[in-house]
């Protein structure tokens, strides 16, 4: 099979940074401060694999896909290089941060030139291969395997290697019909497929049986698609208010042959590139961006949250890092939670209490969020503080705070008079706000005339919640004294303890806040809906996990949007389907980490009640009809074992209000994962769509055990576009699956 060092990268031939890492070079490899080892790295001639020397006895050299790259960091911005190398080399240090649980590499070049065009060069492909259509995609994916298939390296392919080869792209094939194709492609009668061959054969298995009909009902000229017949298709089938001009511009933007281009027509191949790209997208590309109001008051969006921020695994024994928030941070988590314990030396450090999880200390902490606040989303970062430190700890970690985060710690009111309200997203834009105990009212933060010093608190202490039961809730609240240094930068966000909707409405003001575990919020969600949402238009509200959940698993949030609160911590550690739906939640307004409430959860005169609808604005009903047509490249699960084959069913999920609650599969279909087939149909009535989140999810069915998940992808409804969609599959962990995906069509009609 032919070679080549450009394979999707197009566009970077002859760069400089690209050649530098085809030739490849030696790095230091660091684990610790005595294990730094010379490794050889070096890009393959595929551009997508990175291949280097491994000293284990098992496996001399040892490769990786581009695609497992999460990010690659410049200087010592990792836990590992932080602590075992010297600020003198910062310049010549890069990490490359993986995708799910793998550990980051730590690397040191010889000079910081050579280390800034290993970034450079590994940036440049990561944004290439990310800028690549689905279609080239899945392209590439395929000649890769082929190329895997040939065995031999002889630039041709037998039927022992092309049956290799339909086991590598999760299909399987009876002898009698893979020699079918092979006979049929077998031209020159040679015993072996070449060149021309072998693009006919691709030819056979990347067709769509399911476009070719599509496009067929909707092209009227000649086996082709007129301006008029795309725009037909995209007003009736796609239910987009487009323009002529618009349809003009994707012909112009997606149409591969040039005759067809101009003559204004689109081909078919045109047509599947179009059908591939965003507008072809089940996600809205309108909310890719920032597109809601983001100067309401901070109360009135969702905020999504982590809880227990530090850990990287479970809650009794897995490890704290710094890792951890930096993880959370890059994906546009805009709350973060520290356990603030005395450390050593009387530096601060943050673990769960009570445990034997490792601590981290509080100052690198600080450090690390200053540094990965704001590289996904601009809105402001809450830090929530649990505290059980001393008083002299509590003074080092407000002069931590105030000294590492500068002017970006909110550590005053905005403006000159005493606020009334909560500013808004956009006047807080690149802020830190700290959320914990407060020794006075605000208005001392203006008034500059409070004498206290320091003075005992109580500390809602969701540490000891693991390791006492409920009927013992109250020795949960520790007494602390509270250093007024620390008091002083709590402005927006003071922890109060919460006595009831009427106490906190006659005595609490605005920027007065309460944290609520699971069972306290659940139940006030089913049994006092309203009171809850109303309670949340002029204050802020904390959920987090129950102690008794060691293994960090995860509640639904999704009760708890219903009733308005803003701040729903999850266990962002823990890949589960509650962070499926809290990841579609926040993927559309830009991914900013914030989501503007509906209306009706934000009315002074609402009634709103998700658990015993009635007549109001929030009252929307839909129709929403769902088609699964089929899927393309699902990945095989097993990959060690040979023969295996994904038997795959799609389940399709909605979750919003009690009423709307709602799962419907389809049958699976029998070993085969490359092009399944379903075309089967579901109808789903929906109450109130504002609040109704959307989940599909692939599994490979099994009849003796679990089914296990393949992919996944969730969304809110109001973000869903209809017609004929792609639907790009996501792994367990959030990362998105190259070239797999669902194809259906969807419609969100008004119920008659």
């Amino acid at each position: 099979m032919e070679s080549n060092g450009t394979v999707g990268n197009h566009g970077l031939e002859g760069d400089p940074d690209l050649q530098f890492l085809l030739v490849g070079g030696k790095l230091i490899k660091i684990r610790s401060s005595s294990w730094k080892k010379n490794r050889f790295f070096k890009l393959q001639e595929d551009c997508k694999t990175l291949w280097y020397e491994s000293h284990k006895t098992f496996r001399r050299k040892q490769t990786f896909s581009i695609d497992d790259i999460d990010s690659v960091r410049k200087g010592r911005q990792s836990e590992g290089l932080n602590k075992h190398t010297l600020s003198s080399v910062e310049d010549q240090c890069f990490s490359i941060i993986f995708k799910g649980s793998k550990k980051n590499l730590d690397l040191m070049a010889a000079d910081k030139d050579e280390a800034k065009q290993w970034v450079n060069g590994l940036d440049k492909i990561m944004s290439n291969m990310n800028n690549l259509s689905r279609q080239q995609k899945s392209e590439h994916w395929i000649i890769n395997c082929m190329r895997k298939a040939d065995k031999n390296d002889d630039n041709k392919m037998t039927l022992k290697e092309l049956k290799h080869f339909l086991r590598q792209v999760n299909i399987e094939v009876d002898d009698t019909y893979a020699a079918e194709i092979f006979k049929k492609c077998d031209e020159s009668n040679s015993g072996s497929l070449e060149g021309p061959e072998i693009k006919h054969f691709y030819d056979l298995l990347t067709y769509r049986e399911e476009i070719d009909v599509i496009f067929g009902q909707s092209a009227q000229t000649e086996g082709q698609m007129s301006a008029s017949d795309l725009h037909n298709f995209l007003l009736n089938e796609q239910r987009e208010p487009v323009s002529m001009e618009d349809t003009l511009k994707l012909i112009e933007k997606y149409e591969v042959d040039e005759t067809a281009k101009q003559k204004k027509c689109m081909t078919k191949d045109g047509f599947l590139m179009y059908m591939h790209q965003e507008e072809g997208s089940i996600l809205n590309p309108a909310h890719k961006q920032v597109y809601q109001d983001m100067h309401q008051p901070l109360n009135h969006y969702y905020i999504s949250s982590s809880h227990n921020t530090y850990l990287m695994a479970d809650q009794l024994k897995g490890p704290s890092s710094t890792e951890a928030y930096i993880k959370a941070l890059m994906k546009s988590c805009r709350c973060v939670e520290l356990d603030c314990w005395d450390g050593a030396n009387g530096e601060p450090v943050i673990y769960h209490g009570y445990t034997l999880t490792s601590k981290v200390l509080f100052r690198d902490v600080i450090k690390a969020i200053k540094d990965f606040a704001f590289k996904t989303s601009d809105y402001p970062v809450i830090l929530s503080l649990e505290n059980h430190c001393t008083v002299d700890q509590q003074k080092l970690m407000a002069h931590y705070l105030i000294s590492i985060l500068g002017d970006e710690l909110v550590s005053k009111p905005l403006g000159y008079d005493m606020p009334t309200n909560f500013p808004s997203p956009e006047e807080l834009k690149r802020k830190f706000l700290i959320k914990g105990k407060r020794l006075n009212k605000l208005d001392a933060a203006l008034n500059n005339n409070s004498f206290i010093e320091e003075d005992t608190v109580s500390e809602e202490d969701e540490a000891a919640d693991c390791k006492e039961s409920d009927q013992n809730a109250k020795s949960k609240k520790s007494k602390i004294k509270l250093a007024k240094e620390l008091s002083d930068i709590v402005i927006y966000c003071k922890s109060v303890h919460f006595s009831g909707f009427e106490h906190a409405k006659e005595m609490q003001a605005f920027y007065e806040m309460s944290s609520f575990k699971e069972s306290k919020a659940s139940k006030l969600a089913e049994t006092s809906a309203t009171a809850y949402i109303h309670h949340n238009m002029d204050k802020l509200s904390r959920i987090y996990p129950a102690g008794s959940r060691t293994d960090s698993s995860n509640y639904n949030p999704v009760p708890m949007w219903n009733a308005g609160c803003q701040i729903v911590a999850l266990n962002f550690q823990t890949p589960s389907k509650e962070m499926h739906i809290n990841q579609g939640r926040f993927l559309p307004n830009g991914s900013c980490g914030y989501v503007l409430k509906p209306e009706f959860q934000r009315s002074l005169s609402s009634q709103f009640d998700p658990c015993a609808l009635s007549e109001g604005p929030w009252l929307k009903k839909k129709t929403f009809n769902v088609m699964v047509i089929s899927a393309q490249q699902l990945p095989k699960l097993n990959k060690d074992k040979q023969k295996s084959i994904v038997d795959p069913l799609v389940r399709v999920e909605l979750y919003g209000v009690p009423a709307d609650n709602a799962s419907k599969e389809t049958h699976y279909i029998d070993n085969n994962g490359f092009n399944p087939m379903w075309n089967e149909k579901f109808v789903f009535d929906v109450n109130v769509p504002e609040l109704a989140i959307l989940r599909f999810v692939v599994e490979d069915y099994d009849s003796t055990s679990q089914n296990d998940l393949i992919g996944q992808y969730c969304l809110p409804l109001t973000s869903v576009q209809n017609g004929y969609r792609h639907i790009p599959l996501l792994t367990k962990r959030g990362d998105v699956i190259c070239s797999a995906g669902l194809f259906v069509h969807l419609m969100l009609i008004d119920a008659r």
